[in-house]
């Protein structure tokens, strides 16, 4: 099985979603994989996450399902439960950091500093979520932040403030491996049963960054 981490990389966009109906799940997996997207990362912002990655690793094992806003053991604990297959998080938390690498769950801990870049890395952790990364300086904040740890190979998912408009900016940095962002599934659009949006928003989003990947790589 591939890793997830590495299709994310192929992808170069994650849609962060806060979902409140288990219900919906399947629906929301529908639209996303019709729009080219087959990852999904299920915050833990609302009571139903658990639930509809549960829902959504039985009923479409096509979609790569990741937990987010994993913030404390028990949310970790309940990811893995779930059948998510990757983790992430706004900030870095020893004990969940730990906890991943003890249950070998593919985690990105969030980062904002070098002091919070280096506790990850000497963990052997290399692929952090940079966030809030549209209120911390940008893709230049980013760039000067992991110039001193670019030997060491890690990968950044910045994630808050990113949008269609502005995601090539990010992935022009090549230690980005992907962007996170909310605009694909926004809450109220599933909620509302505006799937046929977020298949639109998903396509978008793949199209602008698989061109953005392949331009990179030249």
């Amino acid at each position: 099985m591939t890793h997830p981490f590495e299709t994310i990389a192929a992808i170069g966009v994650v849609p962060v979603i806060a979902i409140e109906s288990a219900a919906d799940a399947v629906p929301l997996a529908d639209a996303l994989l019709e729009g080219g997207l087959p990852i999904a990362e299920i915050t833990f912002r609302t009571a139903a996450a658990a639930d509809v990655i549960a829902r959504l690793a039985e009923a479409r094992p096509d979609l790569v399902v990741g937990a987010g806003t994993v913030l404390d053991t028990a949310s970790l604990a309940a990811a893995r439960a779930s059948g998510a297959r990757f983790g992430l998080a706004p900030g870095y938390d020893p004990a969940v950091v730990d906890a991943a690498i003890e249950a070998g769950l593919p985690f990105a801990p969030g980062v904002m500093t070098p002091s919070d870049l280096s506790l990850a890395t000497g963990k052997g952790v290399r692929v952090v979520k940079f966030f809030p990364a549209g209120t911390i300086g940008g893709p230049k904040a980013l760039d000067s932040i992991a110039a001193p740890f670019a030997h060491l190979g890690v990968r950044f998912v910045p994630t808050g403030g990113v949008t269609l408009d502005n995601m090539g900016e990010w992935l022009a940095l090549k230690a980005v491996v992907a962007v996170g962002g909310t605009w694909i599934a926004r809450t109220s659009d599933i909620r509302e049963g505006r799937f046929a949006d977020i298949t639109r928003n998903a396509r978008a989003a793949v199209d602008k960054a698989c061109a953005l990947i392949e331009a990179r790589g030249r």
